[in-house]
């Protein structure tokens, strides 16, 4: 129960701080009140059907069969992305984009030590195997302190400049690549590290540790994705 709470409370507090995030961009970007509350409405409304579809496809159990095709990419983990990619690139002239605090969007990403954390603690509870966490390959937790350390040599020292911020979202980006690999091959392709049958099991794709691959993963990536937008823009 200790876990699943930790799990539901990193989500809940992410979902709040997007939110914060969102209606900031909102109030910054748009003059006219009413289309302040219905993008609001919209915001919410979204994460709110989100993690809805997240808690019904997980009950149902469909993600649990790892046979191929596989289901946690394609139900899940590729319309996550897909929707990111194309809503920032429509968005990517408007002003809200701009309009967020950078060094919002850097400090963000230091959310990943808790979700490392928690993976830590899952291998015990037998939820996931160690190959996923930094007792195997997966050393997202250091990308998650050095959130912290770029956040303060650029925008409080600022002895490092905004090209590096660039450069450093796109190796979080692909550190993200690599901790989906893992999932995935441990998942449904075992015998790349010896083994017959998948190393996760069918327990991770149950709520609430679905949440680490259908919402905390992702938000990671929209707001790597949202911050490289910033940059180019400021190239430019």
């Amino acid at each position: 129960m200790t876990l699943e709470f930790a799990y539901l409370a990193l989500s809940g507090l992410m979902a709040i701080i997007l939110i914060r995030i969102g209606f900031y961009a909102i109030n910054h970007s748009t003059t006219i009140g009413l289309d302040r509350t219905k993008h609001k409405i919209i915001l919410i409304s979204a994460l709110g059907l989100w993690h809805s579809y997240l808690f019904f496809i997980s009950n149902s159990g469909l993600l649990a069969d790892f046979s191929l095709p596989p289901k946690l990419p394609l139900l899940v983990i590729i319309p996550l992305f897909t929707f990111s990619g194309v809503f920032i690139y429509k968005e990517r002239h408007k002003k809200w984009i701009q309009s967020i605090p950078k060094s919002w969007l850097v400090f963000y990403q230091s959310f990943r030590i808790g979700i490392e954390t928690i993976l830590y603690f899952s291998v015990g509870a037998g939820v996931l195997p160690a190959l996923v966490t930094f007792e195997g390959y997966n050393y997202d937790i250091i990308f998650g302190i050095s959130a912290l350390i770029v956040w303060y040599l650029v925008f409080i020292n600022k002895s490092l400049n905004f090209t590096f911020v660039r450069y450093w979202n796109l190796s979080g980006l692909a550190i993200i690549g690599f901790i989906i690999f893992l999932f995935l091959t441990g998942t449904y392709f075992p015998n790349v590290y010896n083994q017959s049958t998948s190393l996760l099991t069918p327990k991770f794709t149950e709520y609430p540790y679905i949440l680490v691959a259908g919402f905390l993963m992702p938000s990671a990536v929209f707001i790597h994705l949202l911050s490289l937008r910033q940059y180019q823009t400021v190239e430019k």
